[in-house]
């Protein structure tokens, strides 16, 4: 009963809500990662598009208005990621904060002395556990029309959201159950640790920000896969095999189209 009530009012949610056909054909050809879609995933992305922006509050602040196209750029690239997982991929939380610009975070550190200082760190994205999604539209644009390997605001911030899902954002969100969750943690063990090594010689090919910790090794790296999948496949091949499992997606693919 509660899967029929809820086929209805996505059903309903579609009709009263569907982004216009004209605004869609916008969106497909100026982001260049809605390129190379074959037509079941287009209709699928243009449906979770739909749904994420009936769904999230999405609201600008400091004098930022928000458009209808403005909220589908960042919901139809967020809807990427998700687009062959769980419908309630994004569940669980219901704003997203959109700055004009990067935006400072205030936090207390401690430095190796054990002294405390506040810092004030511009940032481009961040993502709250349980709270709102936080973007700067300036960085938004930055990735969205034109490739940029390895950087994409949208695709980092919603990883971090499809990374809490296990409770706890740790490089390891829910995997589906034919993914040997010993095979997912041995494969990015291994790449993180390399990235580490490389770093240390003041070599590397990944953004050193993935050394930051395994959550950020598994955003970043998933901002490699979207956006410079060839990349992430040359350099970690075993970790575009599992995100490829997990995401149930070959970017790699798309390029050829």
């Amino acid at each position: 009963m509660f899967s029929r009530i809820q086929r209805y009012l996505v059903s309903r949610t579609l009709r009263r809500h569907g982004l216009p056909d004209s605004l869609w054909r916008k969106l497909r050809k100026a982001l260049y990662l809605l390129h190379g879609l074959n037509t079941r995933q287009a209709v699928e992305l243009r449906k979770r598009t739909t749904l994420l922006l009936h769904e999230k509050a999405i609201h600008g602040v400091q004098g930022l208005e928000m458009t209808l196209e403005m909220k589908a750029v960042i919901a139809s690239q967020a809807s990427l990621l998700a687009l062959e997982l769980d419908p309630g991929s994004f569940d669980g939380w219901k704003e997203l904060i959109v700055y004009p610009d990067a935006f400072k975070v205030e936090r207390t550190v401690t430095d190796e002395y054990g002294v405390t200082h506040r810092q004030a760190s511009p940032l481009s994205g961040e993502s709250w556990q349980n709270g709102p999604l936080i973007l700067s539209w300036a960085d938004v644009v930055r990735d969205s029309y034109k490739r940029r390997p390895g950087s994409h605001v949208v695709i980092h911030e919603f990883a971090h959201k499809l990374d809490a899902r296990n409770g706890r954002v740790n490089g390891m969100p829910p995997l589906h159950p034919d993914m040997p969750i010993e095979e997912w943690s041995s494969a990015l063990s291994l790449a993180y640790e390399q990235l580490l090594r490389q770093l240390e010689k003041g070599e590397h090919c990944i953004d050193p920000y993935a050394a930051t910790s395994p959550a950020e090794f598994f955003a970043v790296l998933s901002e490699y896969f979207f956006t410079a999948p060839g990349v992430l496949k040359q350099h970690c091949s075993e970790v575009y095999r599992q995100f490829a499992a997990y995401y149930r997606q070959d970017p790699l693919s798309r390029l050829h189209y």
